[in-house]
Order: C-alpha cells, then sequence, then structure tokens
C-alpha cells in the first residue's frame, strides 16, 4: 500500500508540474482553461452546447475540448454551436492529465482562442485529484443525482472553484432538496457559489460563461480550503479500485480538423476502469 501511494503521490506530483507549465503557456496567450467535472448523466454537454451558442452570439472566441472513454455523440453536439470543438476518445481512461491536454491543444488551438471549456471524463473520482492547468474548475450536479453528491464525493467538491446544480426545471418532481444540497456543498467547500441551471427551460443560462469571463479577467476565484492543503490527496478515500496501467490512451479525433496522436504524459500511471 504505501508504494501505491508513494507512485500516486509520484504521479500527482508530475502532473501538477505540467499543469504549471500549461497555465502559464496558456496565460501568455490570453487562454483561460474551465474545467468541468461531473458524473456521467449529469446534463453538462447540454448546459455547454447553450453557453458556447451564447459566447458565439456575444462575439467571445472560445472552444471545447470533450473526453469520453468511446463515441463522439457529445463532440457532435457541442459542434452544432459553430465553436472549434475536439473530441478526445480516451480509450477506458477514467480522467484527462495536463501533458495530455497540452499535446491536444498542440496545433489545435485558435491563437485568439479567450475561453477553452474542458469537459473532462464523466466521473467524479478520478479526474477530482488532477489539475489540467485550469482558471476555474467547476463540479455539475444535476437535481436527480440526490442532496449528498458533496458528501460521496468530497474530493470534487471540495476542490471546486464554482459549483453547477443542472436540470433545475424538474426539481420539484425529484423533490431536490436545494437547502440541503447547499448545506452539504457548505460542509466540504465553505464559501463556493452554487448555481441552478435549466439547459431545457432557460433559467441560469449565461451565469457559468458570465463567471468564466470574469475568472479570464482576473476576477476574484474561490479558493478552497482543501487547495491550501496541496500534499493531502483524499483520492484514495473515495474507494477507487481502478488498475494502474502504461499504455497511452487512443488517438483524438478533431471535428474541425485531422485526428492527431499523443503519447501521454510519460511513465505516468493511468486509472482506467476495469
Amino acid at each position: 500500500m504505501c508504494r501505491e501511494m508513494d507512485l500516486h503521490r509520484a504521479v500527482l506530483a508530475k502532473n501538477d508540474a505540467s499543469a504549471g507549465t500549461l497555465r502559464a503557456e496558456l496565460a501568455a496567450r490570453g487562454t483561460s482553461v474551465i474545467n468541468l467535472l461531473s458524473s456521467p448523466g449529469s446534463g453538462k454537454t447540454a448546459l455547454l452546447e447553450r453557453e458556447l451558442l451564447l459566447a458565439r452570439e456575444r462575439g467571445i472566441p472560445v472552444a471545447a475540448l470533450t473526453a469520453d472513454l468511446a463515441t463522439e455523440h457529445d463532440a457532435r453536439r457541442l459542434a452544432r454551436s459553430g465553436v472549434p470543438v475536439k473530441q478526445v476518445l480516451t480509450d477506458g481512461l477514467c480522467h484527462l492529465e495536463a501533458a495530455m491536454l497540452g499535446g491536444h491543444l498542440d496545433g489545435w488551438l485558435p491563437d485568439d482562442t479567450r475561453l477553452l471549456f474542458v469537459e473532462n471524463v464523466g466521473n467524479l473520482v478520478c479526474p477530482a485529484s488532477y489539475d489540467l492547468g485550469e482558471t476555474l474548475r467547476v463540479v455539475l450536479a444535476s437535481v436527480t443525482e440526490g442532496e449528498d453528491k458533496p458528501l460521496k464525493y468530497p474530493t470534487a467538491f471540495g476542490l471546486a472553484h464554482l459549483v453547477v446544480v443542472t436540470k433545475s426545471d424538474i426539481a420539484d418532481v425529484v423533490e431536490f432538496d436545494e437547502a440541503a444540497f447547499r448545506a452539504h456543498v457548505a460542509q466540504v467547500n465553505p464559501g463556493v457559489e452554487v448555481l441552478l441551471t435549466s439547459a431545457r427551460r432557460g433559467p441560469g443560462i449565461g451565469d457559468l460563461l458570465d463567471r468564466a469571463v470574469a475568472a479570464a479577467d482576473g476576477g476574484g476565484v474561490h479558493q478552497p480550503v482543501m487547495a491550501q492543503r496541496p500534499s493531502e490527496h483524499p483520492h484514495h478515500d473515495e474507494q477507487h479500485s481502478h488498475e494502474h496501467h502504461h499504455d497511452a490512451a487512443g488517438p483524438p479525433s478533431d471535428l474541425h480538423g485531422p485526428a492527431r496522436t499523443h503519447a501521454g504524459a510519460p511513465g505516468a500511471a493511468k486509472h482506467r476502469h476495469p
């Protein structure tokens, strides 16, 4: 167990270094990364599609990269917004890493991109510990998932700069207890803002984009208490038993250009679904 924990810490340390480099490189070109995390079926693709459309209407240069274990369904949906979109097929890898993200952006991301939305793999465990060089980390949860999600996934919610509730239009139907959810969020991440949205009905559309623009412009971004303890990664406390592998993920597919391959983070342990 000690050897596994040491390997995990080494992987995270290497990723943190890559994230710092990527963050500096993107900042130099005026690009901010918005890292979106959620469980499968939360509605983040539907919400992101609305936000990308709104960004285009406002003349804000944006792009989106979406990661999935398989299929290009999400990228096709996002491409309807008319902004540059790239699909990354992870071939079972349950999260993105900073070096991987940087490799996918090289030669693809338009120079004038102000905001890059990264739709991480649908998973509230693996992606939570990996910094992608983001300016804003957003964790989304739908009203159908229950009010206790923040307590079940404290790393994901505890490291968030912003929490977004989706599908709020059906909150009454599923008897979603908003007060309980907010209390649970506050328990793991005191002071973080919680937004209510509905991609179908419209309330809250544009709020995520507004927060992203403000963060890119240097506005105040919430600093989670958990992030002030970088040496503590409660990743294993969430009972995840993914195997470690060293093979690279499969090639990405770019809806606005040719497919590219990448080497991933050399020597980094990868978490894959069994």
